[in-house]
């Protein structure tokens, strides 16, 4: 009988061990770092997502977002590439800025250190000035940077991102030079803005949305004006070529298993035929683009080769 029971008792041990380790994904809250401040563009985004992220992956998952920032997001995306590969940690995850920290700077991760899983968001980059400054049209602005060089100071959340290649190709293309005041993140920055601490900023339509009536918003770097700010002038319109944006998304560690990668990106797919999160979407003026898996991983690749010849051509530091 002492036997039956020892017997018994492994057996339910065993249960219990192999029940767990097989459990289906997730059966635990998923925790989402943000690399950036509160109140940025992309934990903005990143907190949109998270309800239909939930909704998508089931069983009451709950979805975590912890922010991280630092090193113009290079703290927090590298946390993500060095944790467990079980699906549990994912990041956001910016395009070109990601890639170009892996060029500016050591960085512990590169291209092949992430599963990518979804870009959600095309951000289209938008100059600012600040009330205080006078500079209320492209046309004051271009003028006293000439006038001036140097004289602009200019927040933005980082170098190496797409809103510092912007500047690069706004000097490049008008002859003018300004002063890059750094931030760690685009709040921060915007903060700074309209406190006039800073006369001029780089920043993305998102953030810039609920604030158009405290900053003067002089063009967007669309090829057609935004549905989001149909009364502000493309850079085109005004005599100067700049199209460029930011690219915002989710990636895990690279070598998640194959069933977790898969339950991730079927979730992030079904965002792009979701009217709900299209609205809670543009509420926040996210101008959505939902491309995942391979094809976002080949939209990382071609980035990086951009920042790569930006890099050669004018590095950042």
């Amino acid at each position: 009988m002492q036997r039956i029971f020892k017997t018994l008792a492994v057996a339910t041990a065993f249960v219990a061990v192999t029940g767990t380790a097989y459990a289906e994904y997730p059966d635990k809250p998923v925790k989402v770092i943000v690399g950036y401040s509160a109140g940025g563009g992309t934990d903005v985004m990143a907190r949109t997502v998270a309800p239909f992220l939930e909704k998508y992956l089931g069983d009451g998952v709950s979805i975590v977002v912890k922010n991280v920032p630092g090193a113009s997001g290079q703290i927090g995306v590298t946390e993500v590439a060095n944790s467990d590969k079980d699906g549990y940690t994912l990041g956001t995850y910016n395009l070109p800025g990601m890639m170009a920290r892996t060029l500016d700077r050591k960085a512990d991760y590169d291209a092949s250190s992430f599963t990518y899983l979804a870009n959600v968001v095309n951000d289209p980059n938008v100059i600012v000035t600040s009330k205080k400054s006078g500079l209320d049209t492209m046309e004051k602005l271009l003028a006293e940077a000439k006038a001036n060089p140097l004289a602009i100071t200019v927040g933005m959340s980082s170098l190496g991102g797409d809103d510092h290649f912007l500047l690069n190709k706004l000097q490049t293309m008008t002859g003018t030079e300004f002063t890059i005041v750094p931030f760690r993140g685009s709040a921060p920055a915007r903060t700074a803005l309209m406190g006039g601490h800073v006369a001029m900023g780089i920043l993305n339509i998102s953030e810039v949305s609920a604030f158009k009536d405290e900053i003067n918003v002089l063009g967007v770097a669309l090829e057609e004006r935004s549905e989001f700010a149909p009364d502000v002038p493309t850079f085109k319109e005004q005599g100067v070529d700049l199209v460029n944006g930011s690219m915002r998304g989710f990636v895990a560690p690279a070598g998640l298993p194959d069933d977790v990668k898969t339950k991730l990106i079927a979730a992030f797919d079904k965002l792009k035929d979701d009217a709900e999160f299209k609205a809670a979407m543009s509420a926040t003026a996210n101008p959505v683009q939902v491309v995942t898996g391979d094809a976002f991983e080949a939209l990382n690749a071609d980035l990086l080769d951009l920042a790569k010849k930006v890099w050669k051509e004018s590095p950042w530091r």
